[in-house]
């Protein structure tokens, strides 16, 4: 291990990471503003030195996290072991502010808290589903940019940097840690207070008895609904019997269906009780006297009350019913269906001239995507298949079973008689794939990525024409692959290059399933 100096602005780490500014120093880790020389951007660097107990943690937490693809989530870019004598880890830059910092001075609009709250909880709800919890979620780990977008910075790392009970491996423990996490992240954003103590320079919130109080207690303007949420998350139990909100989905979802309530100040509490509207008029209610109006002599209406004269477009209207009298309405019907069939046939053409990648809807959310089919894929073989009747095990959703590989003797290398084999999955038609997720049997296992091209409609048979988007070296039995954005294809093809060893000499590959995610 080489000996550890104190870094500074201007010195390149990995050949290619110059730091430029110092972000933050905390519990023994620093931040770092860093330029990417080779790809021209900027990146955030977060080191800890390589001697720290907590550093072995440190790296498998951020690899661990690259599995969740929110784009609300700061990617990892690259983890690098032990360079000049730090751990660090790579992520995207984001030009943004911490939280914290606009809550030390002033709470957040109820409307706007609603919002970002709802962000930061789909997004951990998305990391739920990967099994990945944060566990750490405080004001300043969320960053709000200019856009009014938000992004969440240190899942798994500041649970690594700062550890909890390790006897603790409950997993519902740590989704209940979270959805309070979120809860007071709202609480927070509501009334500038931490509930539990005082967090990045927040003061404690108050409590009565030993309850915390509802935020609409604290800071006047609370939104009734979003207090009421609040209270789902936090409340133990809840009062008035509601029910308690026990998942980021489900806080999610309940944040994006309140609206926001103004507060009416009612300055006569005392006769709330009261039916009759007159009770709270401030002006006098005059009762009529004289004869029933119907005695008094008719008077000429006002012109104010007289109607009003035609529109321009009632004009309008009026010309096109009489034009629709008589022959008149069949001209009428044959023009504009006429109309209606020239724009069709102009859909139509536009559309045939797109390319499958222009009809991906990029404002789509990322999903897990449907799999129609999948093949053997041995282009090298003498007979050109490979256990082609187990192929469909790889689709079926069951991980005990699988796609097996012939066996190869000697080397991993498929005993040195082709450069690899495997499977071809058919998505049904072009769509936009952005990570790849395979279960493997056995490891290490070596494999590549390749997709056809946008406007394939059959399935490949030969490498030639295919694309390499992605490679994996001794993956383990669970792989996860992120691919290059923009990759639209309709097959995709999962081509294993170097088998683990079942018995000595003897060596097989093994696919037990396969998912992906994209947008369609």
């Amino acid at each position: 291990m080489s000996e550890r100096r104190a870094l500074a602005s201007g010195d390149v780490l990995s050949g290619r990471y110059e730091l430029q500014d110092l972000v933050s120093e905390k519990l023994g880790s620093t931040k770092w503003r860093a330029h990417d020389q080779i790809l021209n951007r900027n990146v955030g660097l977060e080191l800890l030195p390589s001697d720290d107990e907590r550093a072995a943690h440190f790296l498998d937490a951020a690899r661990e996290s690259t599995a969740v693809t929110d784009p609300r989530f700061l990617r990892v870019l690259d983890l690098i072991e032990d360079e000049q004598a730090h751990h660090l880890v790579v992520r995207e830059w984001a030009r943004a502010f911490p939280l914290d910092q606009v809550l030390l001075q002033s709470p957040l609009p109820t409307r706007r808290a609603a919002t970002v709250v709802a962000d930061v909880a789909e997004a951990i709800a998305h990391a739920h589903e990967f099994g990945v919890y944060h566990r750490r979620l405080s004001p300043h780990q969320v960053l709000l940019k200019q856009s009014g977008a938000v992004r969440v910075v240190g899942l798994g790392v500041a649970t690594a940097l700062s550890p909890l009970d390790e006897a603790d491996t409950d997993r519902a423990e740590y989704e209940r840690e979270d959805v309070e996490g979120i809860g007071r992240l709202l609480y927070a954003s509501l009334t500038g207070h931490w509930p539990g103590g005082p967090v990045d320079g927040l003061r404690p919130a108050p409590t009565e008895h030993g309850r915390l109080l509802r935020p609409r207690q604290v800071r006047a303007g609370v939104s009734r609904e979003i207090d009421r949420v609040c209270d789902r998350i936090l409340g133990d139990p809840p009062r008035h019997h509601e029910s308690p909100l026990t998942t980021a989905a489900g806080i999610a979802r309940v944040l994006r269906l309140t609206g926001e309530d103004e507060d009416l100040v009612d300055e006569h509490p005392s006769l709330v009780g009261f039916s009759s509207p007159d009770l709270l008029r401030l002006d006098p209610v005059i009762v009529p006297a004289g004869p029933p109006p119907g005695l008094e002599p008719p008077r000429r209406r006002p012109r104010a009350h007289e109607p009003a004269p035609p529109s321009t477009l009632e004009r309008a209207a009026a010309r096109g019913r009489r034009a629709t009298k008589g022959d008149r309405a069949l001209i009428l019907i044959g023009v504009l269906g006429t109309l209606a069939i020239l724009g069709v046939l102009g859909f139509l053409a536009d559309r045939s001239t797109q390319s499958p990648a222009d009809r991906i809807d990029d404002s789509s959310p990322v999903r897990v995507l449907p799999l129609q089919d999948a093949f053997d894929f041995d282009p090298q073989g003498t007979d050109g298949e490979e256990n082609r009747d187990e192929t469909p095990l790889a689709l079926d959703g069951d991980p005990t079973t699988g796609w097996r590989t012939s066996m190869y003797f000697g080397q991993a290398e498929l005993g040195g008689l082709k450069d690899g084999v495997g499977l071809v999955v058919d998505l049904g038609g072009p769509r936009e794939v952005s990570s790849l997720r395979v279960l493997l049997g056995g490891e290490p296992t070596d494999l590549e990525i390749y997709t056809a091209a946008d406007d394939a409609v059959e399935a490949p048979q030969g490498l030639d024409g295919l694309e390499r988007v992605a490679r994996v070296e001794r993956a383990g039995e669970d792989a996860t692959i992120s691919l290059p954005r923009g990759i639209v294809s309709r097959y995709v093809v999962v081509w294993l290059t170097r088998l683990p060893e079942v018995t000595p000499g003897e060596f097989r590959g093994v696919i037990r399933e396969i998912s992906m995610r994209g947008r369609s």
